[in-house]
């Protein structure tokens, strides 16, 4: 049996790892999308993890949210007071 390359056990360790990350912009483009695929796939993709990765503008990531039609949730902001007389 043939032993896992480094890159491999890195990517795992890092899909393990996602919720952890503040930045991905450093990583080459062939493997942000390599790990943003294996990220999708183990059900991973949380709102903070699509925000990293939009964040590094891969048009490849890009357009592939795109086409999946996934999008930011944008929570509405309730105001605490409706007007000063209160």
């Amino acid at each position: 049996m043939k032993a896992p390359s480094l890159l491999s056990l890195t990517i795992d360790s890092a899909i393990l790892n996602i919720s952890h990350f503040t930045d991905v912009s450093a990583i080459p483009d062939h493997l942000l999308l390599e790990l943003f695929m294996k990220i999708l796939g183990a059900g991973k993709l949380t709102e903070k993890v699509l925000k990293l990765f939009m964040e590094t503008g891969n048009e490849e990531i890009i357009s592939f949210v795109h086409s999946l039609n996934i999008r930011l949730v944008l929570s509405p902001i309730i105001p605490t007071r409706c007007s000063e007389k209160f």
